[in-house]
């Protein structure tokens, strides 16, 4: 059964790219079958392994997106990048912030990425989501889709202080579109 986990916080600079590598590459040295999606147009975690220039790759999270807005097919394989840390990486680029002013016309523009997810499920046993650091829609797009949220946060005064917005949210997606997410 694949769990699927998403990395987040609204602040930049918490190490929410290297804690989705660090995290996915252990779960691949334990045999796991593991997926990593870059949800941030800065495509740090793309960077992370290895994509110097995550402006040039062809197919990003974006394109998935997109397809699934435009209700094309997509093929299987589609996008994901195979990794020497046996990995698997569906990579993002500044595309992505694109899209996220395209998904506010969108009919159930929470669940887009939920519906690519679903289908991939069955493929790996998790797939980890690096969050972008915002509460905008691709963020609220990755919790639709998640079981569990992984919040990493700096042990100080401030950092834990900016948490309650987000679990704010999150409560709010576990309400209204996502029952089973866990922290």
């Amino acid at each position: 059964m694949c769990r699927v986990i998403s990395v987040a916080n609204q602040k930049g600079g918490v190490a929410k790219s290297t804690t989705t590598l660090n995290l996915g590459v252990g779960l691949a040295r334990q045999e796991k079958k593991v997926l990593l999606i870059d949800a941030d147009p800065q495509g740090s975690l793309t960077a992370s392994l290895g994509y110097v220039e995550p402006d040039d790759i062809g197919t990003t999270l974006a394109t998935i997106m997109m397809n699934i807005i435009n209700d094309e097919e997509i093929a299987e394989e589609e996008g994901i990048l195979h990794h020497e840390e046996q990995v698997d990486l569906l990579p993002a680029n500044i595309e992505l912030s694109a899209l996220e002013v395209t998904m506010s016309n969108v009919m159930s523009r929470e669940l887009i990425m939920k519906e690519y997810i679903d289908t991939m499920r069955s493929r790996y046993d998790y797939i980890l989501i690096d969050c972008m650091p915002s509460l905008g829609m691709m963020t609220i797009n990755a919790l639709v889709a998640s079981d569990t949220v992984l919040i990493p946060v700096q042990a100080a005064y401030l950092p834990v202080k900016g948490l309650q917005q987000l679990i704010r949210t999150i409560s709010m997606v576990k309400k209204r579109l996502n029952r089973k997410l866990t922290i």
